[in-house]
Order: structure tokens, then C-alpha cells, then sequence
């Protein structure tokens, strides 16, 4: 994502069908909260 970053492999493209930005503030159904926090877990040690 930024060329010269150590960060830059550590990163997934994540779509949520059929949603919208404003869709994840409203429907907390549709959050990918599993994702969300396995990315947190292995990234922020």
C-alpha cells in the first residue's frame, strides 16, 4: 500500500456484499467481526 512500508504485506482487500461505508456504522449484522479482530490479534501485538 505504501511503497517503501514493512507494513505493506499485511494487507486484505475486505468487500461486504451488497453494503455500503454507511451500511457498516447501521447494520451490525453485516460486520465481518471475526476478520476484524483476527487483523487486530496478528497486527497489533
Amino acid at each position: 500500500m505504501i511503497k517503501d512500508s514493512k507494513y505493506k504485506d499485511n494487507k486484505e482487500l475486505l468487500i461486504v456484499p451488497n453494503a455500503s461505508h454507511c451500511d457498516l456504522y447501521d447494520q451490525k449484522n453485516i460486520i465481518p467481526f471475526d476478520k476484524i479482530e483476527k487483523l487486530l490479534k496478528d497486527n497489533l501485538k
